[in-house]
């Protein structure tokens, strides 16, 4: 093996060095790592200290009888036992149940319609009602709850005076035990369903136009193509909407808190409003958290059963 040398001005000989890669030397693999957590440092500091601790915090209260005042005293399990044994915070979860069952296949069934709807190249002004469609989902949920409080009003309602005009008569729905609950319901359909409209439209434009061609060939129809085409390649754009959108029903709070109060007769009271009636007005501390930290667990959980079916689907269908 031949040494390749290099001559010095005073005529002596030394081996020749390649020059070092661009970017400098190669660093170890202990090296990267030390330089990839000096770069995470900042994040993961602020991480600790706006999320981990005060989790922590939370996790601490919930097995005390903190009022945020005076001293607190430790009482274990109490405040957990209270809630799966007290009847009006079983009611709650009840009420939070119906409302996440109502939610999320209407807004998920509603937008998928529509996203099939508008990504058909015949429709005439796609752009057009896509945006209409999605306006509402900027719009603050408490200031749409207003809007919609007035809309429905018995008195000055513009929807009840437009029923009225053709013989119907609604009355005051939010005051009605039995449709107060679906009419807070509808009003966050309409303000989120055109979030997930579009996601569904993302997802239905990445599925190729090959696969449809073949299943006509094969003689498909029109519900055989989006049985057998559309919906398992959706199904990871379906599992994230799922998720998001029951993550969102579990912590329904502002059109429930603006138009109904959680009335009438605690018909419409949610996990979230009790959240914040015990910790803010009650000023029983310890149990908002620990209700809390049942709706952590429960999104948690309902969020892991979810990616385990539909993880499931897509290996079946790999």
């Amino acid at each position: 093996m031949t040494t390749l040398t290099r001559t010095r001005r005073d005529g002596s000989r030394r081996a020749y060095r390649p020059p070092a890669p661009l970017g400098g030397r190669r660093s170890t693999g202990r090296g990267r790592a030390r330089m990839a957590l000096l770069f995470l440092l900042p994040a993961l500091v602020i991480l600790i200290a706006f999320v981990g601790w005060p989790m922590l915090s939370a996790l601490r209260l919930s097995f005390t009888n903190a009022s945020g005042f005076g001293v607190e005293s430790w009482v274990g399990f109490d405040n957990y036992v209270q809630i799966f044994t007290d009847p009006q915070i079983l009611a709650t979860l009840g009420n939070t149940a119906v409302y996440t069952v109502m939610f999320t296949p209407t807004a998920l069934i509603a937008a998928l319609l529509l996203a099939l709807l508008l990504t058909n190249k015949r429709l005439i002004a796609r752009g057009f009602f896509r945006t209409a469609l999605f306006l509402p989902f900027i719009v603050s949920l408490a200031v749409a709850a207003f809007a919609w409080s007035y809309l429905l009003d018995p008195q000055v309602g513009l929807l009840n005076y437009w029923l009225r005009t053709v013989g119907i008569q609604l009355g005051n729905v939010l005051q009605d035990p039995v449709l107060a609950m679906p009419t807070v319901v509808l009003v966050a359909i309409w303000k989120n369903f055109g979030f997930y409209m579009v996601i569904f439209i993302a997802g239905l434009q990445e599925i190729p136009e090959s696969l449809y061609e073949a299943a006509k060939i094969d003689g498909a129809g029109a519900w055989r193509r989006f049985v057998s085409v559309t919906l398992p390649q959706l199904s990871n754009t379906l599992a994230f909407v799922v998720v998001f959108a029951m993550i969102a029903a579990l912590q329904a709070f502002d059109q429930i808190y603006v138009m109904t109060g959680g009335g009438p007769y605690r018909s419409t009271q949610t996990v979230v409003m009790d959240i914040y009636q015990e910790g803010f007005k009650k000023l029983d501390l310890g149990l908002a958290t620990a209700l809390s930290y049942v709706l952590l667990a429960a999104t948690l959980l309902l969020s892991l059963v979810q990616f385990r079916f539909f993880g499931r689907r897509e290996k079946d269908l790999a």
